[in-house]
């Protein structure tokens, strides 16, 4: 948590320009994953599986007598400005945009080429291509990416007004919208990139939802000449979701039961009635790889007035009789947990559950860092992961849910690198970490089970956030651009695929408790002008909010209950008060 060091992250900022293009690839088969070059006009090229630079296949083309140019032409629009990307391998490789920029590499292995370019005020449509030369040997090329809105196609509708939400019940959600300008057949609902409805009229009702599910729907037009750009997404949460007796606006802070920190020991009993969850850290394994959790309450040589087993629990049953929730947290910086195995999967939930039962507790954290989430080579969807460690923690996660029932809380506290910085960077994609976003998927899987995400905004280095510029924590901005994130949703990188928003009720942030609890600091005025942006749309500076307000936002985590012991409750004074006045 909050004693970790600060990871500096430093990366290539997206474009940003006239009529700015939110980060989406127009291109199809982008990869060359259909096993061939559809969607391309590809002299002599073909579809090979090596070398690919990332998932199973990228083109091969051996100019002879020509330059092998593989191009395709998309939908833009009008005075806006395109990010264009490939990786390639070749001498020369050249990228480009016909009537427009270009540029080009002579490499002995993959190198990643970028370029913008702004459309004109009538131009709606752009070729994007790479070639190598006359006769200059086989090149390669892969994950080609056009980043912007699309135009759509000539003779198509225009878009139709943005979806409103209209009647929820727990198995359906009611959407009504604008008609668009055009001549239209019909209009197609999507929830993501599946047609969920196709109707002749402006509204849809969208049925057979499972009860408390988030769900995020656009619209599009059709005629015979094609389909319009979808509209802005509308989300809503079908009703029926399980009360978990936290209250609108929640106080979330870490114990330190296991040891003693610079802060000193706190006893459960001593915990202010102002704390709704109180996280217990931390469960560590035996190994990096052994799944099997164990937590060790504070010795008395480090915690001398620790407190007995017996007075311990006893404390956690009086908090619970309050309506407050205790939960086990696993991982934190020195508990290292890769589930690389079946059998450590097992061992996790075995041994989190000995723990939950032992002690009584509400449900479980999982505050994984440094190593224990990353992404293997060509693991990049993150609605279906592939990689063990990320497959094994969500089977883990489902199993203990459904042991405990729909009343069992389950949090998590990423550090921003796991979660926002996935926007710009997946996994290895780019040449980035491989653990970048690596959270994204667990977080997705679990999503109608997620009680609370509190991401952690501090220890963290810039991160670009929806209006494609870097905010810096410590201040309201931070905490208001890496919010937005959670709740409005975002494309995952390169890939193509979006990452829908979270609902409100589940989203808290994370700020340490005081000046020695970690980098990031922020004073309590500048997080009270945070709260009213993202809970009132009211005092957001420069930023504007792409979720929208969020009345129903859970509230704040902080690391750690005992820093703030340590420095006279200065966080709890501070924020209970006023998240409690909180609409």
């Amino acid at each position: 948590m909050a004693f970790l060091a600060v990871v500096v992250l430093t990366f290539a900022g997206l474009i940003t320009g006239g009529g700015t293009a939110s980060a989406a690839n127009l291109l199809l088969n982008p990869g060359f994953e259909a096993g061939s070059t559809s969607g391309w006009s590809c002299a002599a090229g073909t579809a090979v599986t090596t070398p690919a630079y990332s998932g199973g296949y990228a083109v091969s083309v051996t100019p002879g007598s020509t330059i092998g140019k593989c191009a395709q032409t998309v939908s833009v629009k009008p005075s806006t400005t395109y990010a264009v990307s490939a990786w390639v391998n070749g001498n020369p490789v050249y990228l480009g945009v016909t009537g427009g920029p270009s540029t080009w590499t002579a490499a002995t292995s993959y190198t990643q080429l970028s370029l913008s370019f702004t459309t004109s005020a009538t131009q709606t449509t752009a070729e994007v291509y790479v070639h190598g030369w006359y006769g200059s040997g086989t090149f390669y090329a892969d994950d080609i990416s056009l980043d912007g809105p699309g135009g759509g196609t000539p003779g198509a509708p225009p878009s139709p007004g943005n979806p409103a939400v209209g009647t929820v019940t727990n198995s359906s959600i009611a959407l009504s919208w604008g008609a668009s300008a055009g001549t239209v057949t019909g209009y197609r609902v999507y929830e993501g990139g599946n047609v969920v409805a196709t109707v002749t009229g402006t509204s849809a009702t969208i049925s057979g939802l499972t009860a408390c599910t988030s769900h995020n729907y656009s619209v599009a037009a059709y005629n015979s000449a094609g389909e319009s750009p979808k509209s802005a997404e509308a989300g809503a949460t079908t009703t029926g979701c399980v009360d978990t007796g936290l209250p609108k606006h929640a106080l979330i802070g870490y114990l330190h039961a296991s040891f003693a920190n610079g802060s000193g020991y706190t006893r459960m009993a001593d915990v202010p009635a102002a704390w709704d969850i109180v996280n217990l850290a931390f469960g560590e394994p035996t190994s990096v790889t052994s799944g099997d959790i164990r937590f060790t309450r504070c010795p008395v040589a480090e915690c001398p007035t620790v407190e007995s087993d017996a007075d311990f629990i006893a404390a956690i049953r009086a908090k619970q009789a309050q309506g407050k929730k205790v939960l086990i947290s696993i991982g934190g910086q020195n508990g290292q947990v890769q589930l690389t195995t079946t059998a450590a999967r097992d061992a996790f939930v075995s041994s989190v559950s000995a723990i939950i039962d032992r002690y009584g507790l509400n449900g479980l954290d999982i505050d994984f860092e440094g190593h224990s989430l990353y992404l293997n080579s060509g693991d990049n969807d993150f609605r279906n992961p592939t990689t063990p460690v990320i497959v094994n923690l969500i089977s883990a996660l489902k199993t203990l849910k459904a042991k405990y029932g729909a009343g069992f809380v389950l949090t998590m506290a990423p550090e921003t690198f796991f979660v926002q910085t996935g926007y710009q960077y997946y996994g290895g994609l780019g040449g980035a970490d491989n653990r970048t976003g690596s959270y994204l998927p667990v977080i997705h899987a679990m999503r109608d089970a997620l009680t609370v995400l509190h991401v952690q905004d501090y220890n963290s280095g810039p991160v670009m956030g929806l209006d494609n510029q870097y905010h810096f924590m410590g201040g309201a901005d931070f905490h208001i651009a890496m919010t937005d994130m959670i709740k409005a949703g975002f494309t995952v990188s390169s890939t193509g695929f979006r990452f829908p928003g979270l609902r409100e009720d589940q989203i808290a942030f994370g700020l340490p408790a005081a000046v020695s609890a970690g980098n990031g600091h922020t004073a309590p005025a500048a997080v009270h002008s945070a709260l009213n942006c993202l809970v009132k749309n009211s005092g957001c500076g420069s930023y504007s909010l792409r979720g929208g307000a969020s009345p129903a936002l859970r509230g704040l985590m902080t690391w750690s209950i005992n820093w703030d012991r340590y420095y006279g409750w200065e966080f709890q004074n501070a924020h209970e008060p006023f998240l409690n006045a909180l609409p």
